[in-house]
């Protein structure tokens, strides 16, 4: 993992997305809703991102991902953008195979699953990193992960093993 040749720990400007939702299952981050990329490499496993203490939820392993940007923004194109700037992740290394959505009616989380063609070393683009790192798919389960991760992973994992042979070699060992 290495650092952006910027100052990572400064914040990038908020735009018109980044606001908190409040609803009746709780208060979520982007008022457009938000979106991660779940990028699995066959013979590295899934790129996670040690969250910072101060975020929300910090101290905890998930993927890189935010609000998405405005009502134009798909979650796809939100989910590669914010893995491009957290984490270095350029679009030109993913191919996307599907997306998992968590509708709560007022806001929505979209996981965007994918697969890394060429392995590559994470960088740390923002504050919101402590750390980025491959994870072998048999370990992700043993971190201490970001709620919403912890929940997903399961079916996660069972759907990109489905959707791409290779990495379903790989996840199921």
């Amino acid at each position: 993992m290495t650092r952006a040749p910027h100052d990572p720990r400064a914040r990038r400007p908020h735009g018109p997305g980044d606001a908190w939702v409040d609803g009746p299952q709780g208060r979520f981050w982007g008022r457009f809703g938000a979106a991660g990329l779940l990028l699995a490499h066959p013979d590295a496993g899934v790129l996670l991102q040690l969250r910072a203490e101060w975020s929300h939820l910090g101290g905890t392993w998930g993927i890189p991902g935010g609000a998405r940007h405005d009502e134009h923004e798909t979650a796809r194109e939100g989910a590669l953008r914010e893995a491009e700037e957290e984490a270095g992740v350029r679009p030109e290394f993913v191919s996307v195979l599907a997306e998992s959505v968590l509708d709560l009616g007022y806001w929505s989380y979209t996981t965007v699953l994918a697969r890394a063609e060429t392995l590559f070393e994470p960088v740390i683009g923002d504050a919101e990193s402590v750390s980025l790192r491959w994870v072998p798919f048999a370990d992700v389960a043993a971190l201490p992960l970001h709620p919403g991760v912890a929940a997903g992973w399961p079916a996660w994992q069972e759907e990109l093993a489905e959707l791409d042979p290779e990495l379903g070699l790989a996840i199921r060992g």
